[in-house]
């Protein structure tokens, strides 16, 4: 995994001057697969990691069995806040400059600073047909595919919808196996969440009702705290549509803190499901919790993660963490599953623990780190990916 990209632009906006970019990694059967992020200060290499990522993300889910095939990894990012006044504008013009891209070779979807209702608005008023539109060559029955996503992304679940859900569930599948594998009971199990939205929100409430205790949560203003246990499902009813809460429907037991002390809460599960490059190299001295599960993409510097290693914290990398909700889209359209809840669960659920306990049984007889395990399932899944379908590099 250390070839360098097929593609790598970066595009410049015209009106403002603000810059977007679009990595891919390599095709698999002519098709890439990545989402498009919106953040101040987003960078080249920033997208090219997480293209990077997405090969292995995509790699991991291979199953010769199922009708998903993967596809190759790619990522698009433009540097922009998200909430400002013109970066709807600016998302529209990015993507009718990444129109040729997005009708030929790349599928891409909401990702950090960005929902999918507003991609898909954006694609639409850029003349695309759709943000996923290069894979339905790829499909063997393209309206009933096309029908039963659609019907998927209409699914709620208590007021949520799915696809918001199933990266939660995932995340939360990674956790439970981890601990299962250490014998760890869920009751008494602290958790602290950075970051409460699409992904830290769905991830703070499985595990809740799994039955551990999320003791403090992080969001843009601030952490919020109870040695106690926080109420998730208010927490979550009390965010606006960027994840940040209502300070005024906290309980008295509740604690407001600065936005790092998450990092120092007393649990034993960190889940960072905010910002990439979140823990570095000296607020990790500040971690207590055994295991860290990246909910957000590439939120450990890999320094730091080196140093959390030595002094026996393990990291659950993102491109096996948070992979659930690439891999749903894809079981959905191709016909693995169904638009139902129950169903994109338990599969979810299955696949999760499968894939995290082969990640940590390769870790344990390799005497390496879960990370470079993952590494090394990769490495050995392309060669069989390639050799079945063919990709370019």
């Amino acid at each position: 995994m250390t070839a360098a990209p097929l593609m790598s632009l970066t595009w410049t906006d015209h009106l403002t001057g603000r810059q977007g970019f679009l990595v891919v990694d390599r095709l698999v059967r002519g098709v890439s697969s990545g989402g498009l992020r919106m953040r101040e200060g987003c960078t080249l290499d920033e997208v090219a990691g997480l293209a990077r990522g997405m090969t292995m993300k995509e790699a991991l889910h291979y199953n010769p069995e199922s009708r998903y095939v993967p596809l190759g990894g790619a990522k698009g990012g433009v540097d922009c806040d998200p909430q400002d006044p013109g970066a709807y504008g600016l998302l529209v013009r990015y993507l009718r400059a990444m129109k040729p891209y997005i009708e030929s070779f790349w599928t891409t979807g909401e990702d950090l600073g960005l929902t999918q209702d507003l991609v898909d608005r954006a694609a639409a008023e850029a003349g695309l047909v759709s943000s996923i539109q290069a894979v339905y060559p790829l499909l063997d029955d393209e309206a009933a595919a096309r029908r039963r996503l659609a019907e998927a992304f209409a699914v709620e679940v208590d007021g949520i919808g799915l696809d918001e859900l199933v990266g939660g569930c995932g995340v939360a599948e990674s956790a439970l196996a981890a601990l299962d594998r250490a014998g760890v009971p869920y009751e008494g199990t602290r958790v602290a969440v950075q970051g409460l939205g699409t992904m830290g929100g769905a991830t703070a409430r499985f595990l809740t009702r799994a039955g551990l205790t999320v003791v403090a949560v992080a969001d843009i203003k601030g952490t919020i705290a109870n040695p106690a246990g926080l109420d998730v499902e208010a927490l979550l009813a009390a965010r606006d549509g960027y994840g940040a809460v209502d300070r005024a429907e906290l309980r008295p037991g509740d604690r407001e803190l600065p936005g790092e002390a998450w990092l120092s809460a007393e649990a034993e599960v960190l889940v960072p499901a905010a910002v990439s490059y979140a823990i570095d190299t000296a607020n990790q001295e500040r971690i207590g919790a055994r295991w860290i599960v990246e909910a957000a993409n590439m939120p450990v510097l890999p320094e730091a993660e080196e140093l959390l290693a030595a002094r026996g914290v393990t990291v659950l990398p993102d491109v096996v963490v948070n992979s659930g909700t690439n891999a749903w889209w894809w079981w959905t359209l191709f016909g693995d599953i169904g638009p139902d809840a129950d169903e994109a669960f338990a599969h979810t659920r299955r696949s999760m623990r499968a894939l995290v306990e082969q990640m940590l049984a390769r870790a344990e007889a390799d005497g390496t780190t879960p990370r470079a395990a993952a590494h090394a399932i990769v490495a050995d899944r392309l060669p069989v990916i390639a050799e079945r379908f063919g990709w370019y590099r």
